[in-house]
C-alpha cells in the first residue's frame, strides 16, 4: 500500500492519503493564502498505481520543484505533473510579489541524491555557478525574506528600488548586476531568466529568488554578508567579470 504524503507550510502539517486528491492553492486542502494573483487550486497531488505525483493544475503560474539538497531541479509549468521519487521535496513559487514554499515528505524513496559540485574540469551538467561578490549580495538583497523564514512559508519580494537601497547602490547599477546574473544563470539552462516582450521584472526577480533559494546557491547562513556591506558603507560596486 502507498504510504502517505506529509506537507509542512508555515509550521502546519497536513497529510495526503492515497486515493484522494490533495489540492493547494487559495482554496483547497492546502489554503496558502488569499492572494489574488494565486489559483484557487494550482498544485494537486494524487497517487497512481502506486507512485505519487505532484500537478500543476493553474493555467498561468509555475513551480520550482526540487529535491532536499537542491541538487535536483524541476520547473511545473501549467499542465504539467512530475512523479514525487524523493524522501523529501521543496516546492517553491510565486503570485505577485510573495513566494512561497513548503516541504513534500515521502517514506517512498525511488532514487537518492548524491552531491556533485563543479570541478575544474566543467564536465558536470548544472553544478555550482560562481557569482562575484557584488552578484552574491544583490542575490541575497532579493531572496532575504524568504531565507529568514524559521520554517517553509512565505516571503515578499522585494522591488529592484528597494533591494538596491538595501544595498546601497544606484538603481541603475543594481539593474546591470540583475541583467548580468540573470543572463550567467540562462546561459547554465536555468529558464525563465530571459527578459522579453510582455514579460514583467517581477517575474524576473521571483524566479531568480525561487531558483536561488531551490538550488542553494544562497543560504541564509549568507545573509551576513549584507550586514557586512552596510556596515561597510555600502558603497556602490566596482565592475566585475567584464561588466
Amino acid at each position: 500500500m502507498t504510504s502517505a504524503l506529509r506537507v509542512e507550510f508555515c509550521g502546519e502539517r497536513y497529510t495526503a492519503v492515497a486515493g484522494t486528491d490533495f489540492v493547494i492553492g487559495r482554496e483547497g486542502d492546502l489554503e496558502i493564502d488569499d492572494n489574488p494573483y494565486l489559483h484557487r487550486r494550482f498544485l494537486l497531488l494524487t497517487e497512481d498505481r502506486g507512485l505519487w505525483w505532484i500537478a500543476n493544475v493553474g493555467s498561468l503560474l509555475s513551480a520550482t520543484i526540487t529535491d532536499g539538497s537542491g541538487g535536483v531541479q524541476a520547473w511545473l509549468p501549467p499542465g504539467a505533473r512530475l512523479p514525487i521519487v524523493f524522501p523529501l521535496v521543496q516546492v517553491l513559487f510565486s503570485a505577485g510579489s510573495t513566494t512561497y514554499d513548503f516541504t513534500i515528505e515521502n517514506d517512498e524513496q525511488y532514487f537518492s541524491t548524491t552531491m556533485i559540485h563543479a570541478g575544474a574540469s566543467g564536465t558536470t551538467t548544472i553544478g555550482v555557478v560562481p557569482l562575484t561578490s557584488s552578484q552574491r549580495l544583490l542575490v541575497l538583497a532579493l531572496s532575504e525574506q524568504v531565507l529568514n523564514q524559521d520554517s517553509p512559508g512565505r516571503g515578499e519580494i522585494p522591488s529592484s528600488a528597494q533591494a538596491a537601497e538595501r544595498l546601497g547602490w544606484p538603481l541603475t547599477t543594481f539593474n546591470r548586476k540583475l541583467d548580468n546574473v540573470c543572463e550567467k544563470l540562462d546561459k547554465v539552462g536555468v529558464r525563465g531568466l530571459r527578459g522579453g516582450r510582455g514579460k514583467l521584472a517581477t517575474n524576473r526577480r521571483s524566479r531568480l529568488v525561487e531558483y536561488a533559494v531551490a538550488s542553494r546557491l544562497v543560504s541564509r547562513e549568507d545573509l551576513v554578508l549584507l550586514e557586512r556591506n552596510a556596515a561597510a558603507g555600502s558603497a556602490p560596486p566596482p565592475a566585475e567579470d567584464g561588466e
